[in-house]
């Protein structure tokens, strides 16, 4: 799944989209794995690293669903302790413009639009660092985030723009430091829903945060090959697999339903439509809003 501007449309219904986790029969319960080898994570193809960016590396996703969800705005959720001037390395650097990738899209999405001009600043600052800023065009997204007008127009640029460094990094040899910006992304847009989750409880929000468990499984395969590379990798392998275990009694199961036929362009469309039931306490899901908070909270505080 390519996740254009037509996901704002349905977002609600696949935010936090599971589309990397198989192929699902009538009924697909999601098994239990206590690790995911090395040498299945480095078997990896191309084509398999490139759907799990695709299905993770929206910085609206999260947003658009609080907003659908009528969630109040909140600054206290963002990430303002980022300074992109005293990131030192490019493990710091790659991250952070994921996490503020997503800040970004949530900013945008509530038309925040002086606070959005702040954290653009410091994505221009940490992309050109990592050599990958040729992707923004700062000036017209700038203009962009000042007309509410051109809310659709903005959103599109912004995600063609982390699609583009993220295809870019991985086709010169810096995949280590797309797989940082996706876990970025995704780790922001996890706290944000944990975070709004413990708020406002709501059963929708619960079980797009339950059904991350498939997602972080993707994500640990996509970091596991550089986990040795350094201490800042190891340390983030580690976090990764602490909230897989705290993921683990979580059960999730679809059902595959009836094909729908729909007509777009003067043709004729086949949907495959799936529900899905997730089974998570509410003591498990207070365990993963904490961790979850643990781990962003480190990752925007070190430099």
């Amino acid at each position: 799944m390519k996740l254009k501007l037509n996901f704002l449309i349905i977002a609600i219904l696949v935010v936090f989209a599971c589309g990397n986790s198989g192929t699902k029969g009538n009924e697909f319960v999601f098994p239990e794995a206590d690790s995911i080898p090395l040498s299945e994570a480095e078997k990896l193809s191309p084509e398999a690293i490139e759907d799990i960016s695709k299905n993770i590396s929206s910085p609206v996703e999260i947003a658009n669903l609080l907003q659908l969800l009528e969630v109040p705005f909140s600054q206290e959720y963002l990430a303002t302790s980022i300074d992109a001037n005293k990131e030192s390395t490019n493990f710091n650097k790659a991250m952070k413009l994921g996490i503020l990738g997503a800040d970004l899209g949530y900013l945008n999405m509530y038309e925040k639009t002086g606070s959005s001009l702040d954290v653009l600043s410091s994505i221009r600052k940490l992309s050109e660092d990592l050599k990958v800023g040729q992707f923004f065009d700062f000036e017209i997204i700038k203009r962009l985030s000042q007309n509410k007008s051109n809310l659709d127009s903005l959103l599109f640029i912004s995600i063609e723009s982390y699609e583009q460094i993220d295809t870019y990094l991985r086709n010169n040899d810096r995949g280590q430091l797309s797989a940082l910006m996706i876990i970025g992304v995704w780790i922001e847009g996890q706290y944000l829903a944990t975070q709004v989750v413990s708020k406002f409880p709501d059963k929708m929000l619960q079980d797009r945060i339950g059904e991350q468990k498939i997602i972080l499984n993707d994500l640990i395969m996509l970091i596991a090959p550089y986990c040795n590379k350094s201490t800042e990798f190891n340390d983030l392998c580690r976090d990764l697999q602490s909230l897989k275990d705290t993921y683990r009694d979580v059960r999730i199961t679809y059902t595959q339903g009836e094909p729908v036929a729909s007509e777009k362009d003067g043709g004729l469309v086949i949907t495959q439509t799936e529900t899905s039931v997730v089974d998570m306490s509410s003591d498990r899901l207070n365990s993963i809003v904490k961790l979850t908070s643990d781990i962003r909270n480190r990752l925007i505080s070190i430099n």
